[in-house]
């Protein structure tokens, strides 16, 4: 792959650093629901200047861009200081899954108030006793007439609490194997039956959340892919999301070990020896990771879709950015430890993100079976 850009590609870098020098997102504000205000404001504004939702196709209400030019958009949306617009779940992933997997009448109801965050999209997925297995799902769905009655938990629910429908997988038939029993549902949060906690995290944020579900109902309709066809369609959700976000994710991993060099020069922990190696080191995986990242496009390029891959590539960037928050509390010494600073943030932020988005050890599995083509665990 040759990652010099070309010139529309430069044109297009040049056009969206001159809208976000012209519309910069403001300064972020505390507390989880002013957050969250902001970053939604901040999706109006990208999807009224037409840069919500680049990667769509422009008969879905996208720019067309091309794989080069979204990875520059998720490159520059970091190097701006900008959040992910508060529907990135909608934008990454439900929309996707229901452009590949969708009915013309869904496709037509629901990706237009994706891109303009009138509704909000969360993930339900991840069970308390099924982890990162989601073929060991127990939320049911019985079938009554022309609905689904659900029954269930759902927890690690990133954004729950402000969203308006779920990507849920439920399992639908009990007599056959495991992932050949689940469906994928779209559901309506704002109904009788459908309860959600917020988790307060170490951080005190409430990112994520309990959803608990007792006879909440889902419309035939409302079925993505097909009864059975779970399984599937989840992937497709799954492996949007590690690609998706990688470009982001580097770009703010770069800025933080760039911003903790300084903080090592500033106080002569750069002349240590072993802090300039491990900073070396880190500044190794911030290049790879972007190179993995770029890799993830070819792959895309080639079969359509993304590939097994992204799953290397976050657990690199889930372990490279723990690996960074430690050193940064190592270098900045005690203050790093005081409430409200900002490297006691990511200190204690970083410890989660070797299981949001996929544990690490589940990552692994993947990696060895469907990259490595190594035999399967027993």
């Amino acid at each position: 792959m040759d990652l010099t850009f070309t010139e529309t590609e430069l044109a297009f870098r040049d056009e969206l650093r001159a809208w976000f020098e012209a519309n910069p997102p403001g300064e972020e504000p505390a507390g989880d629901d002013a957050h969250y205000a902001w970053a939604r404001d901040w999706q109006r504004r990208l999807h009224e200047g037409g840069w919500a939702g680049v990667h769509w196709p422009t008969e879905y209400g996208g720019r067309g861009a091309s794989l080069f030019e979204t990875a520059i958009f998720f490159e520059e949306l970091g190097r701006a200081n900008a959040p992910l617009p508060a529907n990135v779940l909608g934008l990454l992933l439900g929309g996707p899954t229901v452009m590949f997997w969708g009915t013309e009448a869904q496709k037509e109801r629901y990706l237009m108030p994706i891109l303009s965050a009138e509704e909000i999209w969360c993930q339900g997925f991840s069970e308390p006793d099924a982890g990162s297995d989601l073929a060991a799902v127990k939320t049911t769905a019985v079938k009554d007439g022309d609905e689904w009655v659900i029954h269930g938990q759902k927890v690690w629910t990133s954004g729950a609490q402000y969203s308006k429908w779920c990507m849920l997988v439920a399992r639908t038939d009990q007599d056959v194997p495991k992932h050949k029993g689940l469906t994928y549902f779209l559901m309506d949060m704002e109904q009788p039956g459908v309860e959600v906690r917020p988790l307060v995290q170490i951080t005190g944020e409430a990112e994520f959340n309990e959803l608990f579900i007792d006879g909440a109902r889902i419309p035939d309709e409302n079925v993505v892919g097909g009864v059975g066809n779970g399984w599937k369609v989840a992937l497709t959700t799954l492996m949007n999301e590690r690609a998706g976000l990688a470009f982001f994710l580097q770009v703010r991993m770069r800025q933080q070990l760039d911003k903790l060099i300084d903080v090592a020069a500033e106080n002569g922990a750069l002349d240590d020896p072993r802090i300039a190696d491990k900073l070396a080191d880190l500044h190794v995986r911030c290049e790879t990771l972007r190179l993995m990242a770029f890799k993830g496009l070819s792959t895309i390029e080639k079969y359509g879709q993304p590939g097994p891959e992204g799953s290397l590539a976050k657990w690199l960037w889930s372990e490279s950015n723990q690996q960074l928050a430690q050193l940064g509390a190592d270098i900045v010494g005690a203050d790093a430890l005081l409430d409200g600073t900002p490297w006691a943030y990511e200190l204690l932020r970083a410890r989660g993100n070797s299981i949001e988005g996929g544990t690490t050890e589940i990552l692994k599995n993947i990696v060895a079976e469907r990259v490595l083509a190594l035999p399967r665990a027993k």
